[in-house]
């Protein structure tokens, strides 16, 4: 039996402390808010499972073609054959997802995929459902919850993760320390993503000396309204559509795929068209009438209708936003890293399954497997990841220094004009150059705390976006317009003097 930490409460988290307490392990979870406060609870499309044997190869295969070249074709393989068995351990949990009227579970359409097997909860609230279930089932076991428990440190002795230091200076002793901790869209403002997700696992990692890539992939969903509040990807899936300042839909323009293009070519799409008309664009879902809109998107009807709209009769504008990072701290599908001892799962691992755009509804999807995944690997013992072909040479950055103070909403400014849909390297460079003057504020409440873990992240993103010449995917550089078959690549970086 071995006493395993684990860091963040989402699908991820959630799920590899059920079932390190299913195996009869000690398991001690810490979240820096409540268990609910994370991104999970605010997913809305659904799950992409290959519900049917068949359908696994075309799963891999939608995940290789968004992914513009850059997806590890093993974790593909391994997440998406994975799925179904994943699936069933969260409805015997007590997840109640929808169902057609055989009684089978409904699958939607979401963009990029080729046949339909999103399955959902409450019509657009499947986070808060898989939160709700994993929470309760959390409730039920031995597992040691604390909440409002800031985890700032990685401890690490004699070459290896031995525990995590708290805020408040308290270090919780492990033999196995797994970061589930969520995203990083605060680093950039605009996002969908809640306040809590500041990028602290990667910052953990880099400071703890463990290998982090594909920083600079960070995927804009493009349909978010002006409030910051995002239009799941299935409306269009339904039938929604983008339309122009002249009510032209303009997306077929660009593919022929439309509206169910890749996320990083409708967010393109959707920006190039809102500089050139001055306006944002619209989503046009007036089509599906207010019944259905109602009844399968209950928890966008209510939000839009909140801000005086009426998404039945007219479009409502959208915007892209920062959504996911595809990046983090490299692992496997169990969640090893480079540094025996500590593992990473979810959305702050780096396993390759994304490449440089993720597939919709992938990410609960891979929060679920890598959750079960990664028990066994901590009861395989502490060993380092193995190399992997596709993955470069850890190159070493800079994440420490300065001495000027900074505020977040100037940091986050930052970062949106160097990251934002499309890069340059004068951009990054005077990014670059200004984050190297800004000193990490001393961590002596939760904010400073995360402040420190942007800066640390900035850092090490604009050093990442640097790097890559290319245009792939999330990643445009408007001086660097074609994609580089040389750097497909996932590009491997750590903290210099680890």
């Amino acid at each position: 039996m071995s006493t395993i930490a684990v860091v963040g409460s989402g699908v991820a988290g959630l799920t590899a402390a059920l079932e390190a307490d299913a195996r009869g392990h000690r398991v001690v979870l810490l979240t820096k808010a409540s268990l609910a406060d994370g991104s999970t609870a605010r997913a809305q499309g659904g799950v992409a499972v290959a519900l049917d044997a068949a359908d696994v190869p075309r799963h891999v295969d939608d995940t290789l073609a968004a992914g513009a070249g850059l997806v590890d074709a093993e974790a593909a393989l391994a997440v998406c054959g994975a799925g179904p068995d994943a699936l069933a351990d969260l409805l015997a949990r007590g997840a109640a997802f929808d169902r057609a009227p055989d009684g089978a579970l409904a699958r939607g359409l979401e963009a990029a995929h080729s046949a339909s097997r999103i399955v959902h909860a409450g019509g657009d609230a499947t986070g808060a459902e898989v939160v709700r279930a994993l929470v309760a089932a959390l409730r039920a076991t031995a597992v040691v919850v604390r909440e409002d428990a800031f985890a700032l440190d990685v401890v690490v002795e004699h070459g290896r993760a031995t525990g995590v230091r708290l805020l408040d200076g308290e270090v919780v002793p492990a033999d196995a320390v797994v970061l589930a901790t969520g995203g990083s869209g605060q680093l950039l403002g605009r996002t969908t993503n809640p306040s809590v997700a500041t990028g602290d696992g990667v910052a953990m990692a880099l400071r703890a000396g463990a290998d982090v890539a594909d920083l600079e992939l960070v995927q804009l969903h493009p349909t978010v309204l002006p409030d910051g509040f995002l239009v799941s990807e299935a409306v269009r899936g339904a039938g929604a559509v983008l339309r122009d300042a002249s009510g032209h839909r303009f997306l077929l323009d660009v593919d022929p795929r439309g509206e169910l293009a890749p996320r990083d070519v409708v967010a393109r799409a959707v920006a190039r068209r809102a500089h050139e008309q001055g306006r944002p664009v619209v989503l046009d879902a007036t089509a599906l009438g207010a019944d259905q809109l109602a009844a399968r998107f209950p928890t966008i009807d209510a939000h839009v209708r909140s801000l005086g709209l009426d998404w039945s009769r007219e479009p409502v504008p959208v915007t892209p936003a920062a959504h996911y990072a595809m990046g983090g701290v490299v692992a496997d599908v169990a969640g090893r890293t480079s540094l025996p001892g500590l593992h990473a799962v979810g959305e702050c691992a780096c396993t390759g399954l994304h490449g440089a755009n993720r597939l919709a509804s992938n990410s609960l999807l891979e929060g679920m497997v890598q959750g079960r995944a990664v028990v066994r690997a901590v009861e395989d013992g502490p060993r380092p990841l193995a190399p992997r072909p596709g993955w470069s040479p850890s190159e070493p950055i800079v994440v420490t220094g300065g001495t000027d103070t900074f505020a977040r909403a100037e940091l986050q400014s930052l970062m949106w004009d160097a990251l934002g849909v499309a890069r340059t390297e004068d951009a990054l460079a005077h990014a670059a150059t200004r984050l190297a003057t800004w000193v990490p504020p001393a961590p002596t409440d939760p904010k400073s705390a995360e402040d420190a873990n942007l800066l640390v992240l900035a850092r090490a993103t604009v050093a990442a976006a640097r790097r890559r010449t290319e245009s792939r995917g999330a990643h445009q550089r408007a001086d660097h317009p074609r994609t580089d078959p040389a750097q497909a690549r996932h590009r491997v970086l750590r903290r210099e003097g680890a």
